[in-house]
């Protein structure tokens, strides 16, 4: 999303963050086999580490992403009532709207397939947020 934002010229205005549901991996760079993956594609994801989902994540963000189901339950049990409309699947606005798919105990193919989809599903949501915020202009 941050490579999408600065094409299109609205990384300075739009902020994004990855956090995870559960602290398993806090401080560690994304798996090997991710940054490869998403290296043959041009992203550098060398300075990312895990962080957790921080309460006042549910209030500092406008969109709030989970992968999967599970993850978006975890985040729903996690959020003021207030915020919870700001929750959403990644996947939500492709057809079919499905989960991420965890390629950890497959092949390298799979890190390959779920950049596919965040690609398309990021492509997605910009043209969501970008709209929303010329509606709000007007």
């Amino acid at each position: 999303m941050r490579a999408k934002l600065r094409a299109a010229g609205l990384d300075a205005r739009i902020e994004v963050e990855s956090a995870g549901t559960h602290g398993y991996h806090v401080g560690e760079a994304p798996d090997r086999r991710t940054c490869q993956a998403a290296q043959r594609r041009g992203y550098d994801l060398s300075g990312l580490r895990g962080r957790q989902v921080a309460a006042e994540d549910f209030a500092r963000f406008d969109w709030i992403l989970a992968a999967d189901r599970q993850n978006l339950a975890l985040l729903n049990a996690k959020c003021p009532p207030s915020y919870r409309g700001k929750l959403h699947l990644l996947l939500e606005p492709l057809p079919g709207g499905q989960e991420v798919p965890d390629p950890y105990y497959g092949g390298a193919d799979g890190f390959d397939q779920v950049l596919d989809l965040v690609e398309a599903a990021c492509d997605a949501w910009l043209l969501r947020v970008v709209g929303d915020a010329e509606r709000a202009a007007r």
